[in-house]
């Protein structure tokens, strides 16, 4: 039996000195191979430091995070991580960006030519192969930086706010791209939104965040039939799912207000 693609255990993560915040406290969480897990929550919560920790760019204070069974060290290959802008070499071209990684692994170009060649057809930018970044819309550019992730076979997908800065057409466009590659690829992906719709169109399981220090206040099983669509918005499921995860979302920023106010008063 595979171990748990991802498994933390009681983790929490104190930032700073004599001004320390706890930014999440105690927190156990089991993604499964294959898994698409989205976690969502008020803004402060703690979301991005929890996949930091998954990647390996910041260690727990106490508590232990896995990968595969194995403890996280450092960042590693096996964890790709996606963030809200796709980062791309500016000089580079679509392809040269696509292949830098196996590049500079030292694959031979045997090895790799034909997988780039398909990720890149798979994300629809296959006209656009010889294309600089700047000559590309944000949408496009993503679409780089996925099949730029996808070439190099990672284990894991760690994907923080990916569409965040995009507009409402492009994100559903990008929102129904990584439905296909998931359902492709079955990679198991860990998913930071703010967005509803989105984490509930994606995912497998939907986790809600409480207010900082940030925990799990629920976990919510999405039981809708896949390949997802658009079209699932307007179900009534669906609908009763977003209002049941916005209540709590809803309380939660209630709460994280009152704090605020309270360290207001007491400054």
């Amino acid at each position: 039996m595979k171990p748990s693609a991802i498994k933390i255990s009681r983790v929490s993560k104190v930032f700073g000195g004599a001004n320390a915040v706890r930014a999440i406290d105690d927190v156990d969480l089991t993604v499964e191979q294959g898994q698409f897990a989205a976690i969502v929550g008020p803004s402060g919560c703690g979301k991005s430091t929890l996949l930091n920790l998954v990647a390996g760019f910041e260690k727990p204070s106490s508590g232990t995070v896995e990968v595969s069974g194995k403890a996280v060290e450092s960042a590693g290959p096996d964890r790709a991580v996606v963030f809200q802008e796709a980062a791309l070499f500016p000089w580079l071209s679509v392809w040269e960006n696509v292949v830098f990684g196996p590049k500079m692994k030292g694959s031979a170009k045997a090895e790799y030519a034909g997988q780039a060649e398909e990720y890149i057809r798979l994300v629809g930018l296959e006209n656009f192969r010889n294309h600089l970044p700047h000559q590309l819309s944000g949408g496009m550019r993503q679409r780089v930086g996925i099949a730029r992730t996808l070439v190099m076979e990672p284990d894991l997908f760690l994907m923080d706010e990916p569409f965040g800065a995009l507009d409402a057409q492009t994100r559903m466009d990008m929102q129904e791209l990584l439905l296909s590659v998931w359902e492709k690829r079955k990679r198991t992906v860990l998913f930071i939104t703010h967005d509803i719709d989105e984490a509930i169109l994606l995912a497998d399981v939907v986790y809600v965040m409480t207010a900082r220090p940030g925990k799990f206040r629920s976990s919510i099983n999405v039981e809708l039939p896949r390949p997802r669509s658009m079209d699932q918005l307007t179900q009534p499921h669906f609908v009763e799912l977003k209002k049941h995860i916005l209540s709590q979302i809803r309380e939660e920023a209630a709460r994280t207000k009152r704090q605020l106010e309270a360290a207001g008063a007491g400054a």
